[in-house]
């Protein structure tokens, strides 16, 4: 009779691996997957998936589609900095197509502006109406007393005035967000980014965005989010859209009259 010995067996199956091993065989390329810069895109996901689809668009045409969504909206909010040779200005605006209402700051002063239709009010504090004469070391006691009466006061701005147009243009919907939206240069489509917590596309005028850079929304519809003007020119915000708000010219107990040319802001 022949005898086997144990190194004569037949060698027996590879044992199946266990959970942990099964676990870490599947789940580790994931996690390196899911970590990488690049993300979903190396992973074969579409970064277009879940949006209105304009992230997909050549560069002028998410443009287009900005500036159409812009053009049919009824209102905006638009905050920000705005730097021109005239000097820094910062906005709090709210705008729709009959008037708006906010802040404008200058280096300077802070004042607010409310239009309703073509009535167009300032209110400022006493320190505003102070400085209306250049090169005016001390404004005189009357010019004191009459602008203690004017703070915090609105004041209707002649349509005559010097001032009125300027002013007027901070409350115009289509004329700021036509100046401020707009590229310059051959447009590129940039990045994805977030804006507010919504997912964007950026075009570029130029490829560094010397000709400006708009965050186009990728979710709802296609509103321009955010402005950044070239050479640092400037940052707008713009949210709220279509949001309406009220606009009610002041009661008479709340206005007063300058009397006389607005000071130059």
């Amino acid at each position: 009779m022949t005898v086997r010995t144990p190194s004569s067996r037949i060698p027996s199956a590879r044992p199946s691996l266990t959970p942990a091993a099964r676990f870490r065989r599947t789940f580790v390329p994931l996690a390196l997957c899911a970590g990488l810069t690049v993300g979903l895109t190396a992973c074969g996901a579409d970064p277009d998936e879940g949006t209105n689809g304009v992230g997909r668009l050549p560069a002028s045409e998410i443009e287009r589609e900005a500036r159409t969504a812009a053009g049919t909206a009824k209102a905006v909010r638009l905050s920000g900095t705005l730097v021109s040779k005239g000097g820094t200005f910062k906005l709090n605006m709210r705008l729709k197509r009959n008037g708006g209402a906010g802040s404008v700051t200058t280096k300077n002063s802070t004042f607010e502006l409310l239009r309703v239709g073509d009535a167009l009010y300032l209110k400022a504090d006493a320190g505003f109406w102070t400085h209306e004469e250049q090169g005016d070391d001390k404004p005189s006691e009357a010019d004191t007393e009459a602008a203690d009466k004017l703070d915090d006061m609105y004041v209707k701005v002649p349509s005559d005035d010097p001032s009125y147009k300027q002013l007027r243009g901070f409350t115009e919907m289509n004329q700021l967000l036509s100046g401020l939206i707009g590229l310059h240069g051959d447009v590129v489509k940039g990045d994805r980014d977030q804006i507010g917590g919504v997912r964007t596309v950026k075009v570029k005028g130029g490829p560094d965005g010397e000709g400006g850079t708009l965050d186009v929304a990728l979710e709802g519809s296609p509103y321009p989010l955010q402005f950044a003007r070239g050479g640092g020119a400037g940052l707008v915000v713009l949210t709220e859209w279509d949001t309406d708000f009220p606009l009610t010219e002041p009661g008479r107990e709340e206005t007063l009259d300058y009397g006389r040319q607005l000071p130059r802001t």
